[in-house]
């Protein structure tokens, strides 16, 4: 599947001058594993574009390495931490631990202005 393009978000237009992005990767346990995976992805996804406080957000998925990525740019980490607890991601996190691998997350600040790159995520995943 390809990379889904950056998406803006409501935040867009009133963003402070500095912003939070996390980018993350998860890899599921079995290929079995991956097309629910991805669905769950797919939902929090879409609840994330319209999340309060979110500037952007993209997607990639490699379904043959089984590995998911994602990459979001928030107003401030409050909201980042709001969307975490709703629906649907709290479910979606729920049913991920169980065919879970592992996931790596990392947070940085940026301007709030600047999409982040793909570039930036995968040297910062891969930096520790």
């Amino acid at each position: 599947m390809p990379t889904l393009p950056w998406t803006a978000g409501p935040a867009t237009s009133s963003a402070a001058a500095e912003s939070i992005v996390m980018a993350s990767r998860f890899h599921v346990r079995r290929y079995r594993d991956v097309l629910p995976f991805f669905i769950d992805a797919m939902r929090v996804f879409r609840a994330a574009r319209r999340s309060p406080g979110i500037i952007g957000v993209t997607l990639k998925a490699r379904p043959l390495r089984k590995e998911f990525w994602t990459l979001s740019q928030w107003a401030d980490r409050e909201s980042l931490d709001r969307m975490v607890r709703s629906e649907p991601h709290l479910s979606v996190m729920t049913r991920g631990r169980a065919v879970m691998a592992d996931s790596v997350f990392r947070f940085w600040p940026a301007p709030a202005d600047t999409p982040p790159t793909w570039a930036q995520a995968v040297d910062r995943i891969d930096q520790g």
